[in-house]
């Protein structure tokens, strides 16, 4: 065997006559008048292989053991199935059983779990219905992000998991440090700093954990012009919420030479042509969710993908909210962040389709967004789905040296930290932008799933660390 093996997907279109090797896992089996049928997957479809073993084929010791979890090889004539849903099945003529699951013990039975317990047995919960599809949604949506930005010239880059600056200034980043050291070992451990001066710890200075690659990704833009990231990033805050991770994968397009404008049409068309690429390739995952996990589901995605989206300022949003006769949980006034609750009626009730709001008050974004002429609000934009509210934020970036400068000063950020990002104002700046796109909460769109922990493997929340 090797990885040219036949998957199970494969053998859906293989003609009947066909001889082949089908590799996977049980699901289930059942047993009729001498008749055994199994229903194998190997993670690589939504639907199952129906595996029929005829009577006296296999000894029944051996028949017994394929319980739920087993890992098995089976070889057979594909023949036409007569039952409903599936066009063939395999009639198996040998049988080899790579690993047993006890039946007593596989906490990943047939019957129904809640998404609690699953969490508990993440290693194994990618081999159940709705796990095998999140985990394949996920992997055609990363090849579409990169096929969008290749399609259109962008070049990945790779930039640092480790920093010294805080890109977003709100300072809720995991510190990256050798002080500490431990005597004993297991829960018996006992942990002690060995020197509290940062000079004296691995990199000499203050280091952390990134919670965007946007800052080097603009270094990168300023000579190869339109580049991406897209990795891992990190956030301490302790937000125990089913939006909420505090390690993540994060989308980060820059672009140079480019307004707010085209950063808007890039979003855009990003968001329209990743859903789109997934209503072709991942029907039947897609379909699955419509019908388990979110009604409509579909029909969201569909119009999402075929909509022009709206565009209006932050302080035209405010004044529609302030009229709009609703009782919010969070009054609206201009001057506040809005909430999941004001986004959502902005584009479910006000315009029905995404909406891109513009010029937001400086005082609760970056410091790196471009200062508009009135002073008081940046050229930044955010991207507003129905059903989720902010998928996509983004802005122009600050070009000019003297403010971007008086920007920093205005966060209390040491201008030191910043000196080679202060650089490319000083030699060759040029207008630029570009936006950022949390991996997951795109997933959680796309399939409706309503804990952001179940959408990426093995999640990292306050006080779980498992796996």
């Amino acid at each position: 065997m090797d990885y040219r093996r036949s998957y199970v997907k494969d053998i859906f279109s293989l003609a009947p006559g066909s001889e082949v090797d089908a590799y996977g896992w049980v699901k289930t089996r059942r047993d009729s008048k001498g008749v055994s049928f199994v229903q194998l997957s190997d993670g690589s479809c939504f639907q199952d292989l129906q595996v029929v073993l005829e009577a006296g084929a296999f000894p029944e010791e051996t028949v017994k053991q394929l319980t739920t979890g087993t890992s098995v090889r089976f070889r057979g004539e594909v023949v036409e199935s007569p039952a409903a849903g599936q066009a063939v099945e395999l009639k198996a003529t040998q049988l080899e059983i790579y690993g047993i699951a006890d039946a007593t013990t596989y906490p990943l039975q047939k019957k129904g779990a809640t998404m609690e317990f699953l969490r508990e047995i993440s290693h194994l919960r990618v081999r159940g219905n709705t796990f095998g599809a999140v985990f394949r949604v996920r992997s055609e949506a990363a090849y579409a992000v990169h096929k969008f930005f290749h399609e259109r010239g962008f070049r990945w880059i790779h930039t640092p998991i480790i920093t010294a600056s805080d890109c977003e200034g709100a300072g809720a980043m995991f510190a990256v440090s050798t002080s500490l050291e431990a005597t004993g070992h297991g829960d018996d451990a006992q942990w002690k700093l060995k020197s509290a001066d940062p000079t004296q710890d691995f990199f000499g200075k203050p280091a952390f954990l990134t919670v965007s690659g946007q800052l080097e990704a603009e270094t990168m833009a300023l000579g190869l012009t339109n580049v991406y990231t897209f990795g891992p990033t990190f956030r301490a805050e302790n937000s125990n919420t089913a939006r909420h991770l505090a390690e993540f994968w994060m989308i980060e397009p820059e672009m140079a030479f480019c307004s707010l404008e085209g950063d808007m049409k890039l979003a855009e068309e990003f968001l329209r042509y990743v859903i789109q690429h997934l209503l072709d390739h991942c029907g039947p995952d897609l379909e699955f969710f419509n019908q388990r996990i979110e009604p409509e589901l579909l029909k969201t995605l569909e119009h999402v993908a075929t909509s022009s989206f709206e565009h209006m300022t932050y302080t035209e949003a405010v004044e529609a909210l302030a009229a709009s006769g609703e009782k919010f949980e969070f009054p609206c006034h201009w001057g506040a962040d809005l909430q999941a609750e004001h986004e959502r009626w902005l584009t479910e009730v006000k315009v029905g389709r995404p909406v891109i709001l513009t010029d937001y008050p400086k005082e609760i974004k970056a410091f790196y967004m471009r200062l508009n002429e009135d002073g008081k609000t940046v050229r930044a934009m955010d991207v507003l789905a129905p059903r989720i509210g902010e998928i996509i934020g983004g802005s122009q970036r600050e070009e000019r040296l003297d403010i971007l400068e008086d920007r920093i000063e205005e966060f209390g950020l040491p201008k030191e930290a910043y000196w080679w990002y202060l650089d490319l104002r000083r030699f060759g700046s040029v207008p630029h932008a570009g936006f950022g796109l949390g991996f997951e909460r795109l997933l959680m769109y796309v399939t409706g799933m309503k804990n952001i922990r179940d959408v990426i493997p093995y999640h990292r929340t306050p006080g779980s660390a498992e796996f």
